[in-house]
């Protein structure tokens, strides 16, 4: 989906749609950040932008200690009750830009799905502060495909997009290029030893579940609301004309850079 600038403040308003319906992240993601950087008791991570929580419980099971920054107060009340049973977790309601700790304070700063909300220049730079010497920055974020392979009803529900979105055309897949491209941005901070994964996987919703889904993203979210409620029952039109599921192809980048 396109990233509208200024239109974080949406997602806190449906915290608890957002918590179930957006997926978590996939093994073989946390596999490769262990093994890149070893978490223990000792150690603390913080995570930026934690919304419903959905890339926290794994960071947690290793037993360090998970501070988040969260800028919406109902995730961040979500999660402190998700994650209660851990007493090393806590939420701090900031946006990360205005987020206060100490210079080496963390050995892993992680995001998921979140940093492209945070200037580059003020990310990039806070979190190479915060990190300890050795310590990892890990970003990564899931990039939904619309159905591939059934061009007739990709072709109807763009055209209900055209109607009622018309800037919102389907781009390319995310793949290699855009990965290297954006871990190669934490070259320019200062940040070495860095690398890229991708993870791929595939999700299949009936027409309400996808409109559900929808109702989870920011641009959807700020049509009026008599006019979504309209585009969406076109849009479960358009994917009930063609068996009444759609399947999205989901890409996962990883950026994996070090602090010197």
């Amino acid at each position: 989906m396109p990233i509208i600038k200024g239109l974080e403040w949406t997602f806190d308003t449906v915290a608890a749609q957002y918590e179930k319906l957006r997926p978590e992240y996939v093994p073989e993601l946390y596999e490769d950040i262990f093994r890149y950087k070893q978490l223990d008791q000792t150690s603390h991570a913080l995570e930026v932008g934690i919304g419903g929580g959905q890339a926290t419980l794994p960071i947690l099971k290793t037993g360090c200690k998970v501070t988040a920054v969260e800028y919406g107060k109902n995730f961040s009340e979500l999660c402190r009750r998700k994650f209660r049973e851990f007493p090393g977790f806590s939420v701090v309601i900031s946006k990360f830009e205005d987020f206060a700790a100490e210079s080496g304070s963390y050995d892993l700063i992680y995001s998921a799905s979140a940093f492209h909300w945070v200037p580059e220049e003020i990310g990039y730079q806070k979190v190479y502060d915060l990190l300890k010497s050795g310590g990892v920055f890990a970003r990564f974020a899931n990039h939904p495909y619309r159905d591939k392979g059934r061009e007739e009803m990709s072709r109807a529900i763009q055209k209900v997009y055209d109607a009622y979105m018309p800037n919102a055309a389907e781009g390319s897949e995310y793949g290699e290029k855009e990965a290297e491209e954006r871990a190669e941005t934490a070259r320019k901070y200062g940040f070495t030893d860095i690398s890229y994964r991708l993870y791929h996987r595939t999700r299949t919703f009936t027409a309400k579940e996808y409109t559900a889904l929808l109702g989870t993203y920011s641009d959807h979210m700020v049509i009026e609301e008599e006019t979504r409620k309209a585009f969406f029952s076109e849009i479960e039109q358009a994917i009930n004309r063609f068996g009444g599921q759609i399947t999205l192809y989901d890409t996962i980048d990883l950026e994996l850079a070090r602090k010197p």
